[in-house]
């Protein structure tokens, strides 16, 4: 199944996270093995624990909520975390990067879904932040590199493909008025059940997990 997805995304430069929550170390390695890095992780004291015991090239992704004080777990290793959804979070990240003497890439989390559970921030107050430059210069060791939805757990595919298409219009937006092309690059949107609908929106990343380890 990697390969037939792998070879799917390939037309449209796509990358791809594998999902590997409560996913055992054999059954990780088992992708690893057939030569994929990208792996994603909603808690963190599983991700440290695979972090220590797998293969060190895995370029491990935040793909969970995120709580304030969990940041300094994940701060000397993380690749990208990918649920940025408060002013809070950022400045957390930003200072537990400094202490590891690292910039930490992120993603800011927007909300697109209609479910109350669905965090992120609102696109106009995020908008209203980056005017003002309250985010985006303000840290020295985060780089937004892009931004990260979920749509509404639906099996309306026109309502999902609204709101992923609400994303990547906010995202282009984003680019061209407060960031570059360069540095500002990555739409992570679509999962298992909506990664095809998300990458004809113009996903860029996609996080897969029961498709690949089933």
């Amino acid at each position: 199944m990697l390969a037939k997805i792998k070879e799917e995304l390939s037309e449209t430069n796509t990358s791809l996270v594998a999902v590997s929550k409560t996913r055992s170390n054999s059954q990780i390695l088992d992708i690893y093995n057939q030569g994929h890095r990208l792996f994603g992780e909603n808690r963190v004291p599983e991700l440290v624990e695979k972090y220590e015991s797998l293969p060190q090239d895995i370029q491990w992704h935040a793909i969970g909520t995120l709580q304030t004080n969990k940041v300094k777990y994940i701060a000397p290793f993380i690749s990208l975390i990918h649920s940025v959804d408060s002013v809070k979070l950022l400045d957390k990240i930003n200072s537990e990067a400094k202490k590891n003497d690292r910039v930490i890439d992120v993603l800011l989390q927007i909300k697109i879904g209609m479910e109350e559970a669905k965090h992120g921030f609102e696109m106009a107050f995020l908008e209203k932040e980056l005017t003002s430059k309250n985010i985006g210069d303000a840290y020295a060791n985060v780089q937004i590199v892009g931004l990260m939805g979920m749509a509404s757990f639906v099996d309306d595919e026109s309502q999902v493909s609204k709101e992923f298409s609400s994303l990547k219009t906010f995202f282009d937006t984003c680019q061209s008025k407060f960031f570059t092309p360069e540095t500002f690059n990555t739409l992570s949107m679509g999962m298992s059940g909506d990664y095809k609908i998300a990458v004809v929106e113009g996903s860029t990343m996609v996080r897969i997990g029961s498709l690949l380890f089933s």
